[in-house]
Protein backbone atom coordinates (compact mmCIF):
# COMPACT_ATOMS: atom_id res chain seq x y z
CA UNK A 1 0.00 0.00 0.00
CA UNK A 2 1.52 3.32 -1.08
CA UNK A 3 -0.26 6.58 -0.31
CA UNK A 4 0.40 9.20 -2.97
CA UNK A 5 -0.48 12.85 -3.53
CA UNK A 6 -3.22 11.67 -5.88
CA UNK A 7 -4.77 9.69 -3.02
CA UNK A 8 -4.95 12.79 -0.81
CA UNK A 9 -6.41 14.85 -3.66
CA UNK A 10 -9.07 12.22 -4.24
CA UNK A 11 -9.75 12.08 -0.50
CA UNK A 12 -10.40 15.83 -0.48
CA UNK A 13 -12.73 15.55 -3.47
CA UNK A 14 -14.66 12.64 -1.91
CA UNK A 15 -15.14 14.54 1.37
CA UNK A 16 -16.26 17.66 -0.53
CA UNK A 17 -18.76 15.80 -2.71
CA UNK A 18 -20.26 13.75 0.10
CA UNK A 19 -20.53 16.66 2.54
CA UNK A 20 -22.29 18.72 -0.13
CA UNK A 21 -25.21 16.26 0.05
CA UNK A 22 -25.06 15.79 3.84
CA UNK A 23 -22.99 12.59 3.99
CA UNK A 24 -19.85 11.82 5.97
CA UNK A 25 -18.25 10.02 3.05
CA UNK A 26 -17.34 6.64 4.57
CA UNK A 27 -18.49 4.66 1.54
CA UNK A 28 -16.36 6.91 -0.66
CA UNK A 29 -13.33 6.61 1.65
CA UNK A 30 -13.76 2.84 1.73
CA UNK A 31 -14.00 2.69 -2.06
CA UNK A 32 -10.88 4.84 -2.37
CA UNK A 33 -8.95 2.75 0.16
CA UNK A 34 -10.07 -0.46 -1.57
CA UNK A 35 -8.69 0.85 -4.86
CA UNK A 36 -5.37 1.62 -3.13
CA UNK A 37 -5.22 -1.81 -1.50
CA UNK A 38 -5.85 -0.99 2.17
CA UNK A 39 -6.61 -4.01 4.36
CA UNK A 40 -10.24 -4.25 5.62
CA UNK A 41 -9.14 -4.14 9.28
CA UNK A 42 -7.59 -0.74 8.57
CA UNK A 43 -10.34 0.49 6.23
CA UNK A 44 -13.20 0.26 8.76
CA UNK A 45 -11.79 2.37 11.63
CA UNK A 46 -10.17 4.83 9.22
CA UNK A 47 -13.43 5.47 7.36
CA UNK A 48 -15.40 5.85 10.59
CA UNK A 49 -12.90 8.30 12.04
CA UNK A 50 -12.97 10.44 8.89
CA UNK A 51 -16.75 10.14 8.91
CA UNK A 52 -17.00 11.62 12.41
CA UNK A 53 -15.26 14.85 11.45
CA UNK A 54 -16.89 15.34 8.06
CA UNK A 55 -20.46 14.42 9.07
CA UNK A 56 -20.39 16.74 12.09
CA UNK A 57 -19.27 19.57 9.82
CA UNK A 58 -22.03 18.78 7.34
CA UNK A 59 -24.66 18.63 10.10
CA UNK A 60 -23.70 22.03 11.52
CA UNK A 61 -24.00 23.68 8.12
CA UNK A 62 -27.35 22.09 7.24
CA UNK A 63 -28.66 22.73 10.77
CA UNK A 64 -27.78 26.40 10.46
CA UNK A 65 -29.74 26.38 7.23
CA UNK A 66 -32.83 25.30 9.28
CA UNK A 67 -33.20 21.94 7.52
CA UNK A 68 -33.06 19.61 10.56
CA UNK A 69 -36.06 17.73 12.06
CA UNK A 70 -35.58 16.19 15.53
CA UNK A 71 -38.86 14.25 15.45
CA UNK A 72 -37.72 12.22 12.45
CA UNK A 73 -34.15 11.83 13.63
CA UNK A 74 -34.61 10.65 17.24
CA UNK A 75 -36.34 7.25 16.74
CA UNK A 76 -33.94 6.39 13.92
CA UNK A 77 -30.90 7.24 16.04
CA UNK A 78 -32.12 5.64 19.27
CA UNK A 79 -32.51 2.30 17.51
CA UNK A 80 -29.36 2.55 15.39
CA UNK A 81 -26.77 3.49 18.03
CA UNK A 82 -26.75 0.20 20.02
CA UNK A 83 -26.85 -1.89 16.84
CA UNK A 84 -23.98 0.10 15.32
CA UNK A 85 -21.96 -0.73 18.44
CA UNK A 86 -22.86 -4.41 18.06
CA UNK A 87 -21.89 -4.41 14.38
CA UNK A 88 -18.61 -2.68 15.21
CA UNK A 89 -17.69 -5.54 17.55
CA UNK A 90 -17.99 -8.09 14.74
CA UNK A 91 -15.49 -9.09 12.05
CA UNK A 92 -16.22 -10.68 8.67
CA UNK A 93 -14.18 -12.34 5.93
CA UNK A 94 -12.27 -9.81 3.78
CA UNK A 95 -13.74 -11.08 0.50
CA UNK A 96 -17.30 -11.02 1.84
CA UNK A 97 -16.63 -7.56 3.29
CA UNK A 98 -15.72 -6.17 -0.13
CA UNK A 99 -18.76 -7.76 -1.80
CA UNK A 100 -21.14 -6.28 0.78
CA UNK A 101 -19.46 -2.89 0.44
CA UNK A 102 -19.77 -3.10 -3.35
CA UNK A 103 -23.51 -3.77 -3.06
CA UNK A 104 -23.97 -0.92 -0.57
CA UNK A 105 -22.23 1.49 -2.93
CA UNK A 106 -24.98 0.87 -5.46
CA UNK A 107 -27.55 2.39 -3.07
CA UNK A 108 -26.28 5.99 -3.31
CA UNK A 109 -25.75 5.45 -7.05
CA UNK A 110 -29.46 4.67 -7.40
CA UNK A 111 -30.33 7.66 -5.26
CA UNK A 112 -28.18 10.15 -7.15
CA UNK A 113 -29.21 8.92 -10.59
CA UNK A 114 -32.91 8.24 -10.11
CA UNK A 115 -34.46 9.81 -6.99
CA UNK A 116 -35.92 13.30 -7.19
CA UNK A 117 -36.67 15.83 -4.47
CA UNK A 118 -39.87 15.66 -2.40
CA UNK A 119 -42.15 18.70 -2.38
CA UNK A 120 -43.98 19.92 0.73
CA UNK A 121 -47.28 18.64 -0.67
CA UNK A 122 -45.87 15.12 -1.18
CA UNK A 123 -44.45 14.64 2.32
CA UNK A 124 -45.75 11.78 4.46
CA UNK A 125 -45.88 11.50 8.27
CA UNK A 126 -43.13 9.10 9.49
CA UNK A 127 -44.18 5.81 11.07
CA UNK A 128 -42.51 5.28 14.47
CA UNK A 129 -42.34 1.47 14.18
CA UNK A 130 -40.74 1.66 10.74
CA UNK A 131 -38.33 4.31 12.03
CA UNK A 132 -37.13 2.04 14.82
CA UNK A 133 -36.76 -0.99 12.53
CA UNK A 134 -34.90 0.99 9.88
CA UNK A 135 -32.63 2.54 12.49
CA UNK A 136 -31.69 -0.86 13.96
CA UNK A 137 -31.02 -2.45 10.56
CA UNK A 138 -28.99 0.45 9.21
CA UNK A 139 -27.08 0.82 12.49
CA UNK A 140 -25.95 -2.80 12.44
CA UNK A 141 -24.72 -2.58 8.84
CA UNK A 142 -22.99 0.70 9.68
CA UNK A 143 -20.90 -0.84 12.45
CA UNK A 144 -20.23 -4.06 10.55
CA UNK A 145 -18.97 -2.43 7.34
CA UNK A 146 -17.53 0.80 8.74
CA UNK A 147 -19.97 3.35 7.33
CA UNK A 148 -22.24 5.85 9.02
CA UNK A 149 -25.39 4.59 7.34
CA UNK A 150 -26.29 7.75 5.48
CA UNK A 151 -25.99 6.10 2.07
CA UNK A 152 -28.74 3.69 3.13
CA UNK A 153 -30.91 6.10 5.11
CA UNK A 154 -31.01 8.95 2.59
CA UNK A 155 -32.68 7.11 -0.32
CA UNK A 156 -35.14 5.46 2.09
CA UNK A 157 -36.20 8.83 3.51
CA UNK A 158 -36.75 10.15 -0.01
CA UNK A 159 -38.55 7.02 -1.19
CA UNK A 160 -40.89 7.14 1.81
CA UNK A 161 -41.32 10.90 1.23
CA UNK A 162 -40.65 11.70 4.88
CA UNK A 163 -38.22 14.50 4.00
CA UNK A 164 -37.09 16.71 1.15
CA UNK A 165 -33.50 16.76 -0.12
CA UNK A 166 -32.15 19.36 2.33
CA UNK A 167 -33.88 17.77 5.32
CA UNK A 168 -32.56 14.38 4.24
CA UNK A 169 -29.04 15.79 4.18
CA UNK A 170 -29.36 17.33 7.66
CA UNK A 171 -30.84 14.21 9.27
CA UNK A 172 -28.39 11.88 7.52
CA UNK A 173 -25.40 13.96 8.63
CA UNK A 174 -26.18 13.66 12.35
CA UNK A 175 -27.28 10.03 11.91
CA UNK A 176 -23.90 9.29 10.34
CA UNK A 177 -22.08 11.08 13.17
CA UNK A 178 -23.72 9.14 16.02
CA UNK A 179 -23.46 5.80 14.22
CA UNK A 180 -19.81 6.37 13.36
CA UNK A 181 -19.05 7.10 17.02
CA UNK A 182 -20.95 4.00 18.11
CA UNK A 183 -19.41 1.74 15.47
CA UNK A 184 -15.91 2.96 16.26
CA UNK A 185 -16.56 2.37 19.98
CA UNK A 186 -17.59 -1.19 19.17
CA UNK A 187 -14.39 -1.73 17.22
CA UNK A 188 -12.34 -0.38 20.14
CA UNK A 189 -13.49 -3.36 22.22
CA UNK A 190 -11.45 -5.71 20.00
CA UNK A 191 -8.56 -3.41 19.09
CA UNK A 192 -8.03 -1.04 16.16
CA UNK A 193 -5.21 -0.55 13.69
CA UNK A 194 -4.69 3.05 12.59
CA UNK A 195 -2.43 4.31 9.82
CA UNK A 196 0.51 6.58 10.62
CA UNK A 197 -0.88 8.94 7.97
CA UNK A 198 -4.21 9.25 9.80
CA UNK A 199 -3.75 12.83 11.04
CA UNK A 200 -3.10 14.16 7.55
CA UNK A 201 -6.07 12.22 6.20
CA UNK A 202 -8.34 13.67 8.89
CA UNK A 203 -7.18 17.23 8.16
CA UNK A 204 -7.69 16.86 4.41
CA UNK A 205 -11.10 15.23 4.79
CA UNK A 206 -12.19 17.84 7.34
CA UNK A 207 -11.28 20.75 5.07
CA UNK A 208 -12.97 19.10 2.08
CA UNK A 209 -16.04 18.37 4.16
CA UNK A 210 -16.20 21.90 5.54
CA UNK A 211 -16.16 23.44 2.07
CA UNK A 212 -18.55 20.85 0.63
CA UNK A 213 -21.10 21.27 3.41
CA UNK A 214 -21.00 25.06 3.13
CA UNK A 215 -21.54 25.03 -0.61
CA UNK A 216 -24.10 22.23 -0.49
CA UNK A 217 -26.26 23.75 2.24
CA UNK A 218 -26.23 27.33 1.02
CA UNK A 219 -24.78 28.00 -2.38
CA UNK A 220 -25.30 25.83 -5.40
CA UNK A 221 -27.36 23.27 -7.23
CA UNK A 222 -26.08 19.74 -6.66
CA UNK A 223 -27.03 17.87 -9.83
CA UNK A 224 -23.58 17.88 -11.46
CA UNK A 225 -21.88 16.90 -8.19
CA UNK A 226 -24.33 14.06 -7.58
CA UNK A 227 -23.87 12.59 -11.05
CA UNK A 228 -20.09 12.85 -10.76
CA UNK A 229 -20.12 11.12 -7.38
CA UNK A 230 -22.52 8.42 -8.62
CA UNK A 231 -20.24 7.68 -11.59
CA UNK A 232 -17.20 7.28 -9.33
CA UNK A 233 -19.10 5.02 -6.93
CA UNK A 234 -20.30 2.87 -9.84
CA UNK A 235 -16.70 2.23 -10.87
CA UNK A 236 -15.68 1.45 -7.28
CA UNK A 237 -18.62 -0.93 -6.81
CA UNK A 238 -17.70 -2.73 -10.04
CA UNK A 239 -14.13 -3.19 -8.81
CA UNK A 240 -15.23 -4.54 -5.44
CA UNK A 241 -17.86 -6.90 -6.87
CA UNK A 242 -16.10 -8.27 -9.96
CA UNK A 243 -12.35 -8.13 -9.35
CA UNK A 244 -10.11 -9.83 -6.81
CA UNK A 245 -7.44 -7.13 -6.59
Amino acid sequence: MEITVIFYLLLFIVAFLYASVGHGGASGYLALMAIYGFAPDLMKPTALLLNIFVSLTAFIQFYRGRHFNWKIFLPLALASIPFAFLGGMMSIDATLYKKILGLLLLIPVARFFFLTNTSEEEKQIPNIVWSLLLGAMIGFLSGLIGIGGGIILSPILLLLRWTDQKQTAAISALFIFVNSLSGLSGQLTKGINFSSDMLLMVIIAFVGGLLGAWFGSLKFRQEILKFTLASVLTLAAFKLLFTTA
